[in-house]
């Protein structure tokens, strides 16, 4: 069972998060429990608790969301695709080695070298460098990436979406405010990004997938 107290709030034990944070909590436990539920690999658990523990503390931009609700929603669109249990794993800890102390060794070492091979595909290879050089060499490198890159990197963008049109509703522009570059540049990365999911389509699978992603990006920027 996932560890309750390892969840990233201010105040951690269910019984004592309130309003907003209670309905949180009760969120990231009911995607947890749907993977969990029809996913019985234990690498799978241990993923998400790791998950857990390595994005203590961390907050959506913009948000007072715990971040790991993010990783955790890209698994369960992995896992409903009919994925592998490797590529749900890679989905859910997709943002650990970019955003946490966590190491490729160390996601080699407990989930396997095709699964650090997945979460190095997702990751961005120097955070130093300039947006855009990042940007561009993401959407150069998912031009030629393995199938199984081109899920996690798709599930994750599809999120990113769904929530950037739920923020979008809440607060408006002011949105855009907490990123590094505002909407027309945002808008150019996801369009560029899309050209790229089309044009790797090659059976009902990522069509499925790429397609949805599609109608995700028309529903944050038209």
């Amino acid at each position: 069972m996932i560890s309750k107290i390892a969840m990233p709030f201010n105040t951690k034990i269910e019984s004592q998060a309130h309003g907003n944070e209670q309905a949180i909590y009760i969120n990231i436990q009911n995607i947890i429990t749907k993977i969990t539920d029809t996913r019985k690999s234990k690498l799978i658990s241990d993923a998400i608790e790791f998950a857990i523990k390595a994005h203590e503390g961390q907050l959506r931009k913009g948000t007072s969301i715990p971040y790991v609700i993010h990783p955790l929603r890209v698994g369960l669109i992995l896992s409903e695709l009919g994925c592998s249990d490797e590529v749900v794993i890679a989905g859910v800890l997709h943002d650990t080695i970019e955003d946490t102390g966590t190491t490729h060794e160390e996601i080699e070492q407990l989930f396997g070298s095709n699964v650090a091979f997945l979460v190095q595909g997702a990751s961005e290879p120097d955070k130093s460098d300039t947006w855009e050089n990042r940007k561009t060499h993401t959407i150069e490198y998912l031009k030629t990436a393995p199938k199984d890159v081109l899920f996690v990197s798709c599930a994750d963008k599809i999120d990113n979406n769904r929530e950037t049109d739920r923020h979008l509703l809440e607060v408006g522009e002011e949105h855009w405010k907490a990123f590094k570059r505002p909407r027309e540049q945002q808008k150019w990365y996801y369009e560029s990004l899309a050209k790229v999911f089309i044009s790797r389509i090659d059976d009902d699978v990522t069509n499925k997938l790429f397609k949805q992603f599609e109608q995700e990006l028309k529903n944050v920027y038209g």
